[in-house]
């Protein structure tokens, strides 16, 4: 068997103490293996962002462990190891798409041209490249989010952890933005979690967890 990208024992997250502590993510065990497309699939508040978090080095667990056997120590995840897509607008306003693509590869020391090649790559790959130079402000929010994509890919991650990427789009621009995610992995041995509440995208990968209340079921009974 490979070894594993991320693992997690045991591991819980909480906020606050006492009377006022939070549970957020209660003893969740589980692993991502190269390659592995995986749904994790919930309500709003069951502690899917938080599972992210934890596997992308985001936040540490209160108790329980969140190792890398595969890809180091956390401080080295990003940008080149472990990329996020998140559901909100997360492009910067003054910057084109081209220049938000790229962005995370000149914050990790990649020489500038470099990195625009690399993430115009990216863009080309998900049917970009005529938007290449528009502001976020000129984009479709369905551009917007294979934007995000894009940039994602560009650092050729071993991880993309995406966190309601088709939340705040409709049903026929969701399955195309799954569509170009989905294509742009096909044939690699990168690893897709997608943190959905939606059952169309959940369908569509090879693996199914289930969170509710903070509790994650990764067991065959699992189904859509």
């Amino acid at each position: 068997m490979p070894e594993a990208l991320v693992e997690l024992r045991e591991a819980r997250r909480s906020y606050g103490f006492g009377a006022g502590e939070i549970v957020a993510l209660e003893r969740a065990t589980c692993r991502v293996l190269p390659g592995e497309r995986i749904a994790l699939l919930g309500p709003s508040g069951s502690g899917k962002s938080t599972l992210l978090h934890l596997m992308g080095g985001l936040e540490q667990p209160s108790s329980g462990s969140v190792r890398f056997p595969a890809l180091g120590e956390p401080d080295q995840l990003r940008p080149g190891k472990v990329a996020f897509v998140f559901q909100a607008q997360s492009l910067l306003a003054p910057l084109t798409a081209l220049e938000n693509a790229s962005l995370p590869l000149v914050l990790g020391g990649m020489e500038e041209r470099e990195a625009e090649l690399r993430a115009m790559e990216a863009l080309e790959r998900l049917g970009l490249e005529k938007v290449a130079q528009h502001l976020p402000e000129e984009l479709s929010g369905g551009q917007a989010q294979r934007v995000a994509v894009a940039r994602a890919l560009a650092a050729s991650p071993r991880l993309i952890l995406a966190d309601e990427p088709t939340g705040q789009l409709d049903s026929e621009t969701a399955r195309q933005l799954m569509d170009a995610l989905l294509g742009a992995l096909e044939n690699t041995e990168t690893a897709l979690v997608v943190a959905t509440h939606d059952l169309g995208v959940a369908r569509r990968m090879d693996l199914v967890w289930q969170m509710r209340r903070g509790v994650l079921d990764t067991g065959k009974g699992v189904s859509v």
